[in-house]
């Protein structure tokens, strides 16, 4: 069935509900799927151990059963995904010259905090000039560019943690640490320092996790209040009135201190073989356009020590057992209903939880080519509610998909809405947002609060009390009682609209205002 104009653009010819609800999304083979990947025996799932493998296993004996073709390089049903873990080996040693030549030696984590996460973990930095850049951001959209043309070759950059105010209160792209150091090594910057505006500095000396990087020299770190005082004294002005200008924006542009910074950090390096899953059923007749669903299939592993109870196992039943599952299920009925004309891909990727790198890495070094990938829509975490009026999104206000969902939604008698938690910004917290970086429109579902049996009054400490017990602690195991009658419901819906997708010769738009657009435009030549 066409629907009509939607977002401005040409409407997807997304299915009538009959021929989705055809196909079954049966509560049993969910919760099946999610007694097994969260068993004890899995340990967790946590990438590179024996948990990944019994994991893997078992979502290729079920695509296998079910009859998909396997989707990785090479017709193998796995891309291989090199994670590096970073250990501080010893503390960094730093130093900051003024313009008068005086060196002042900074004690790491009181004075600054340091880590690297490229090439052999050793970095050594000598008289890096230092550039004060403000937020480090570069939105082209929203008329923001604190770098302007100058060359960071070479050189430390510092910035404001968090946006400017004219982007609104809500967390977005442009405000995300990942962001600000990628925009700053991709100008040349060997190190981003965040200035961090209140509190006490931490030591940092947790090992941390990675995807490989081709860089051989950058780091990353922060300095206190404390610290970007003195340098500013030494520079004869106050930091608090160089913050004041970039928060300002307008003329402000990034700019040498005059001020340079030498840094030693040595960390011991591990590399973590892991590897994201990926089957496929291939289109009909645009078999080279893709429809992407994704899920993480891991989770955090074991507790150091164990709980009054005796264990020790993050089973992550709910996350991301249950979206692991709903993707499993999407591709059983995908492959009972009618054929798709553009190839679907299910994706399992790793090291969610280590900081979206198998999506990282999958955006990197897509199989299928990102801009002929029409959308990704991604599972993480199924509603474990009854029927709810809602179903909620994260980061409304971004694509067209959110558009055709909230038709399809209203044929169903239910209404499309955020996830009420706009400050946490949990559009940029999961998978879908490697997506969105590589231009492609990307959509999450999240658990709706509106109950058809109480509304919000009962849904929202409902959600808020699930969240409170089970969201990363050890008994996040899987139980008989789940109810997933909203879960069955906002599958049918993303069933609809990725079949929708499939069978449209239109492409999902990002609007105007969002900060993927510009990427997916200069993609625009390879979809004509």
């Amino acid at each position: 069935m066409l629907r009509g104009l939607i977002g401005g653009v040409a409407a997807l010819a997304l299915l009538g509900a009959g021929a989705a609800t055809a196909q079954e999304f049966s509560a049993e083979r969910l919760s099946d799927h999610i007694k097994v990947l969260s068993d004890d025996s899995f340990a967790g799932r946590f990438p590179g151990t024996e948990g990944e493998r019994l994991t893997l296993a078992y979502l290729q004996s079920q695509y296998e059963a079910m009859g998909l073709e396997p989707g990785g390089p090479g017709g193998s049903w796995l891309q291989d995904v090199t994670l590096v873990r970073f250990t501080p080996s010893r503390a960094p040693t730093a130093s900051w010259t003024g313009p008068d030549g005086t060196t002042h030696a900074l004690v790491a984590g009181t004075d600054i905090n340091l880590r690297t996460a490229v090439g052999d973990g050793t970095v050594t930095v000598t008289d890096a000039p230092i550039v004060f850049a403000g937020y480090g951001i570069v939105a082209p959209e929203r008329g923001w560019d604190d770098y302007g043309d100058i060359d960071l070759t070479g050189k430390v950059v510092i910035i404001l943690g968090g946006q400017p105010t004219a982007f609104g209160a809500d967390p977005n792209f442009y405000g995300s640490p990942v962001h600000k150091r990628e925009e700053a090594f991709r100008r040349g910057a060997v190190g981003v320092i965040a200035l961090q505006e209140q509190g006490t500095m931490r030591p940092n000396m947790r090992p941390r996790m990675t995807i490989g990087d081709a860089r051989d020299v950058s780091f990353s770190g922060t300095i206190p209040m404390t610290t970007a005082d003195q340098m500013a004294t030494a520079m004869g002005g106050q930091m608090s009135d160089a913050v004041a200008m970039a928060r300002a924006g307008g003329a402000f542009r990034a700019h040498e201190t005059g001020l340079k910074l030498s840094v030693d950090i040595a960390e011991t390096t591990e590399v973590v073989p892991s590897h994201n899953l990926i089957a496929r059923i291939t289109g009909t007749t645009r078999p080279d356009e893709y429809v992407v669903y994704s899920a993480h299939w891991d989770h955090v592993g074991t507790a150091p020590e164990p709980d009054a109870t005796g264990d020790n196992v993050f089973n992550g039943a709910w996350d991301n057992a249950s979206g692991t599952s709903g993707v499993m299920e999407m591709a059983r009925a995908f492959k009972e209903g009618a054929p798709p004309e553009r190839t679907v891909i299910f994706l399992h990727v790793t090291a969610e939880e280590q900081g979206l790198l198998g999506s990282q890495w999958y955006a990197a070094h897509p199989v299928y080519p990102l801009e002929k990938t029409a959308a990704d829509i991604n599972i993480d975490m199924l509603p474990f509610t009854p029927a709810t009026k809602t179903i909620a999104i994260f980061g409304p206000g971004k694509s067209t998909l959110e558009d055709d969902l909230a038709t399809l939604a209203a044929e169903d008698g239910r209404s499309l809405t955020g996830d009420g938690e706009p400050e946490q910004g949990f559009y940029y917290r999961s998978d879908h947002f490697n997506f969105a970086v590589g231009g492609v429109p990307a959509l999450m579902p999240w658990t709706g609060v509106d109950f058809v049996e109480g509304g919000e009054a009962v849904g929202r400490p409902y959600y808020q009390a699930q969240m409170a017990a089970y969201y990363h602690n050890l008994n996040d195991e899987w139980r008989a009682d789940y109810d997933f009658t909203a879960a069955q419901a906002n599958l049918h819906l993303l069933y609809e609209l990725g079949h929708g997708i499939a069978d449209s010769e239109a492409w999902p738009q990002w609007k105007p205002t969002a900060e993927f657009a510009a990427r997916r435009r200069a993609s625009d030549a390879a979809r004509d």
